[in-house]
């Protein structure tokens, strides 16, 4: 991906509507017949590329379409330049998202919804991830739920994705949260090597982490596909942004959207990119990773409503100290792009194929 330290600057320089050398012919060039007049009033609208930041929040299998869509040039089809830059933990990439240094946030749903909830300026307008993925993994002498009792749990970060898959597993198993301590311990490669050593006693690990935990000998403890669906994995925007620049999020809608599309259809193209980009030879691994991930991305990327989001959205409305109700809950979403695709035909053209 594009270096994250470059600054705004260096990337507006980069942006060929400024290019020094377009300006220097349309300056010295300045008698000019009506059609040259038109065809520099056209061109650069016609070649030029909108470009935009997004971040992503950790490294998984989840972002298989992701790293296609950049191999295989999807956001450039549909006429957007997108600059991938990795922040760590949901609230880094919100507040960057908040500032309007990056135009998409795509990751953990949590802090998205929290800032909403508080009357922030964001608003989630896809789901690209339903369900949580991976499972809770935990050390060998911890053999059932009940053994969680007393131990340490390590999550990413507060506040996230991986605390709420380790709140509604303990749910799940009738463990009141007060009976664990939970930790911020990093990405999932951290978190893996913590439970191994014992710095920690249990993790909620996503694929390819989880499946190298159980090879290493690691127990699982659950699935979180056995838990209630969540939308683990999110699109987000500035709602004044969204309201501004309609047509160019419902562009990267389109592109996310076929490059999952491909993802779930061509396992060899999505397991030649997990072994580019998640640096992972091991083919079982790569094989298992897929298939695991195949079935849980969404197309069209809408949000699965049921028990699981609502018990996450009360989990967060309850911490900022707020009431939750239906309306509240449908005012953190605007599938508003997708329902205009779907008018449009434009995933059942994928359909057909």
């Amino acid at each position: 991906f594009p270096d994250p330290k470059a600054s705004l600057n260096q990337r507006q320089q980069s942006n060929p509507r400024f290019h020094p050398r377009i300006y220097k012919e349309v300056k010295v060039s300045r008698v000019l017949s009506l059609v040259t007049i038109l065809l520099f009033g056209i061109a650069p609208g016609l070649l030029a590329q909108e470009r935009h930041i997004a971040t992503y929040g950790g490294v998984s299998g989840s972002l298989g379409p992701q790293w296609l869509g950049v191999d295989r040039r999807i956001f450039e089809k549909y006429g957007t330049k997108i600059e991938w830059v990795l922040m760590t933990g949901a609230v880094r990439g919100i507040q960057a998202l908040l500032s309007g240094s990056t135009s998409y946030y795509t990751g953990d749903p949590v802090a998205a919804m929290a800032v909403s909830f508080q009357g922030g300026d964001i608003v989630i307008i896809g789901t690209l991830l339903n369900r949580i993925p991976g499972s809770l993994i935990a050390r060998k002498d911890i053999r059932e739920p009940a053994d969680l009792r007393g131990k340490k749990i390590g999550v990413s970060t507060f506040g996230g994705g991986t605390e709420l898959a380790v709140i509604l597993a303990l749910k799940k198993w009738k463990i009141p949260l007060e009976a664990v301590s939970l930790l911020q311990s990093g990405g999932s490669s951290d978190r893996l090597m913590a439970v191994m050593k014992g710095g920690i006693d249990a993790s909620p690990l996503a694929p390819p982490q989880s499946f190298e935990a159980a090879q290493r000998g690691l127990n699982v403890l659950i699935d979180f596909a056995d838990v209630e669906a969540f939308p683990q994995r999110v699109l987000a925007v500035r709602r004044s942004f969204l309201e501004k620049n309609r047509e160019t999020v419902k562009r990267f809608v389109k592109a996310y959207s076929e490059a999952v599309y491909q993802f779930n259809n061509d396992k060899k193209l999505g397991m030649a990119t997990y072994s580019k980009w998640l640096n992972e030879q091991n083919a079982k691994v790569q094989e298992d990773t897929y298939n695991y991930f195949r079935g849980m991305l969404g197309f069209p990327p809408r949000v699965v409503r049921g028990e699981g989001l609502r018990i996450g959205v009360q989990m967060i409305a309850q911490r900022l100290g707020r009431s939750i109700t239906d309306a509240a809950i449908e005012q953190l979403f605007d599938e508003s792009l997708i329902d205009e695709l779907e008018k449009e035909g434009f995933f059942k053209t994928f359909r057909m194929k």
